[in-house]
């Protein structure tokens, strides 16, 4: 299959792990932007179903776009997406999950975005629920503002999810490859810590296909995730960012986000389907 000529200057990442009902939509969703990134790069992290064989088709029918990355064994998302950033070639970076799927836009109002603003090393965006599985990531875009998040708003809550993040590939930080849950905003506190500018654009340029409590994946166990943002603040507080009281405070706030999501999962599960 052939791209149109003139692709825009940017690397998407795709962390695959037992991903192949989905996959083919992501690509899809990649491929069917109205400014193509330069190269995509796909990572098997050990998969155990039928993806690794639908990413080799999906390389086969994009020739010299797509490149194939395998893991020996399965490391996490952070660890994928490090193995496909060592190899990356663009000076931009953008994330897209394996059962997401991007607005045909992304990729275009985004980059024009960051090249605008040479200060801001890493924007992300807004983002819908779809329903059904083959929703289409299709909609009126509506635009609000753009908002600079500081350090503290990024401490009291995650402003974005990460197939929204786009950022410049030669920043210093990288995802801690040792962490399965929260790893995505260790990274962008990191980052907002380390000096760079984050903002979010006012405007829904990605689609998710699933609740973001109790849904399948990652997110459905948020107790882990409750955790692993508690470890945050720790890692916060060890590298100097965070002082102990703030680290505290924020672990302690962190548990009662907890008990607020137990809640609002029980309330589905017993009237969700009524």
């Amino acid at each position: 299959m052939n791209l149109v000529d003139g692709k825009v200057p940017v690397t998407v990442l795709v962390p695959c792990f037992n991903c192949a009902v989905s996959i083919r939509r992501a690509v899809s969703s990649i491929a069917g932007q109205t400014r193509v990134p330069f190269e995509v790069i796909l990572v098997d992290d050990a998969s155990s179903d039928a993806t690794w064989p639908i990413l080799k088709e999906l390389a086969g029918a994009y020739p010299g776009w797509i490149t194939l990355l395998r893991l020996e064994h399965n490391q996490g998302a952070a660890a994928a997406r490090n193995a496909g950033w060592a190899v990356a070639t663009q000076p931009y970076i953008a994330f897209l999950d394996a059962d997401d799927a991007w607005h045909p836009e992304k990729i275009e109002i985004q980059l024009i975005y960051m090249e605008n603003h040479p200060d801001v090393v890493l924007s992300g965006h807004g983002h819908r629920i779809l329903a059904a599985h083959d929703s289409k990531p299709e909609w009126v875009l509506v635009h609000g503002l753009t908002v600079h998040i500081h350090k503290w708003a990024l401490l009291m809550e995650n402003r974005f999810i990460t197939p929204s993040v786009m950022l410049r590939r030669d920043i210093c930080q990288r995802f801690c490859s040792d962490k399965r849950h929260m790893e995505d905003r260790l990274l962008w506190l990191q980052v907002v810590y380390g000096g760079g500018k984050v903002v979010r654009l006012g405007v829904d340029l990605a689609a998710t296909y699933k609740r973001p409590y109790g849904a399948a994946g990652l997110s459905s166990n948020i107790w882990q995730m409750t955790l692993a943002d508690v470890d945050n603040y720790r890692v916060l507080h060890a590298t100097g960012s965070l002082s102990l009281p703030g680290a505290y405070l924020l672990m302690v706030y962190s548990v009662l986000k907890f008990m607020r999501r137990l809640g609002i999962l029980v309330f589905w599960r017993v009237w969700g389907g009524r």
